[in-house]
């Protein structure tokens, strides 16, 4: 596709998807480093686990905007979140996976819209994978809240 073809809404979304990855990167790692020193080793382990999966959507994207004659730019991080709990971390991880979720979703539509079947494809692989990450997210979350608030809800930070 010829840089000319790529509508600038596209280049947008894929602009914006690319900081929102890199951002739940460095989010990731970071919480994952954080949550070892708390002992948590079995979290630090998942965390690492999610940063690899965001690492992997960001170099689509840096492939995608590359095959379409732009440069990748994930320019506008976001600080990562802290919280003094794992139930904390999870719950700010859920926000960050929801503004992917919406971003995604959003791409798609505009692409159906404007009938760009291939970058719509493109984006409804991603917005599945993050609404399964999501879910994943919500299932761990919802697990500790049901396990008590003594191990998981206390301040550490």
């Amino acid at each position: 596709m010829a840089m000319a073809a790529v509508h600038p809404r596209i280049l947008g979304f894929l602009g914006r998807a690319l900081s929102l990855e890199l951002t739940a990167v460095q989010q990731y790692m970071t919480q994952a480093s954080l949550v070892e020193l708390w002992g948590e080793a079995e979290a630090a382990v998942r965390f690492r686990q999610h940063t690899v999966e965001e690492l992997r959507h960001s170099e689509r994207l840096v492939q995608q905007m590359l095959a379409l004659g732009v440069a990748p730019a994930g320019s506008q991080l976001r600080p990562v979140q802290h919280a003094a709990d794992l139930v904390g971390l999870l719950s700010l991880n859920g926000v960050l996976e929801n503004d992917l979720i919406q971003l995604y979703g959003d791409a798609v539509r505009f692409c159906v819209l404007i009938g760009d079947a291939g970058n719509a494809d493109f984006f409804r692989s991603l917005w599945n994978e993050e609404q399964h990450h999501g879910l994943e997210l919500a299932t761990w979350l919802q697990s500790l809240r049901s396990s008590g608030p003594d191990r998981y809800e206390r301040a550490r930070f």
